[in-house]
């Protein structure tokens, strides 16, 4: 009898779970083709596509067309000259990068929403429009930071003549030479930031080298005298605040 109950059991909880999914209710989703003879839902199924497709590469622009790049790079560099190994950790500084860069790219980002997306939303103006209208002020922004040697490489290995005026221009050499640009920035910024902490490596170096201590590290020494000078600086006030004004902020 002990053993028919035992096995009566997890099927009379069997049948309760059943019953109280019969009961309840549960939504789904369906996905699927059907046949239209509307040419405005068939244009709206390909312009959510195009959108799902943005914000794929969505990483990627992030990258290539905005101050990203010179932020997450200056900060490295910083992290290298400090010799701190992994503090403060790279999940740290690339939180930093994208949220200074939100900050710095707000008013791209606010003329880009009154002048594509909120005509687009209201169907004052098309996709290809709204693609158009919004490009423009992140283009005014690339040109500002990059240099003209970095654009006339490009043009040249693209063998197309001298534009006219910046907007004739292509999209797709703007971008390179804008990466490259913020890279050279990026890395003359990095060198500026090693000289104070290169010097104190070398004092360092000299003085335990005199005291005859060649067995003792000299990164161990050093590094509590750079961090004391960084802190006493306010070394993070100076180094975000001169970043940010460096798009002109």
């Amino acid at each position: 009898m002990k053993k028919f109950l035992l096995l009566l059991t997890p099927l009379l909880l069997l049948l309760m779970v059943t019953v109280d999914c019969q009961a309840v209710m549960l939504p789904t989703v369906q996905i699927g083709m059907a046949d239209t003879n509307d040419p405005k839902q068939v244009s709206v199924l390909i312009e959510i596509l195009l959108i799902f497709t943005v914000l794929s590469i969505a990483p990627a622009i992030i990258l290539m067309t905005t101050c990203f790049t010179r932020l997450v790079v200056a900060f490295s560099f910083l992290r290298n000259a400090l010799g701190t190994q992994q503090m403060p950790p790279a999940q740290l500084l690339i939180g930093l990068s994208l949220f200074l860069t939100i900050f710095i790219m707000t008013p791209v980002l606010k003329e880009m929403n009154e002048t594509a997306v909120t005509p687009y939303m209201n169907q004052q103006i098309d996709l290809q429009q709204a693609f158009t209208q919004g490009i423009k002020p992140l283009r005014a922004f690339m040109f500002k930071q990059t240099r003209e040697k970095d654009l006339a490489l490009f043009l040249g290995i693209a063998k197309m003549q001298k534009p006219a005026n910046k907007d004739d221009v292509p999209t797709t050499i703007l971008v390179p030479s804008f990466v490259i640009s913020e890279l050279k920035t990026a890395f003359q910024i990095g060198f500026i930031l090693f000289l104070p902490f290169l010097v104190i490596d070398m004092v360092v170096a000299s003085v335990l080298l005199s005291m005859g201590m060649m067995m003792l590290p000299p990164v161990m020494v050093s590094l509590p005298f750079k961090l004391l000078l960084f802190v006493l600086v306010d070394g993070w006030y100076l180094i975000v605040g001169s970043l940010v004004k460096s798009f002109g902020v």
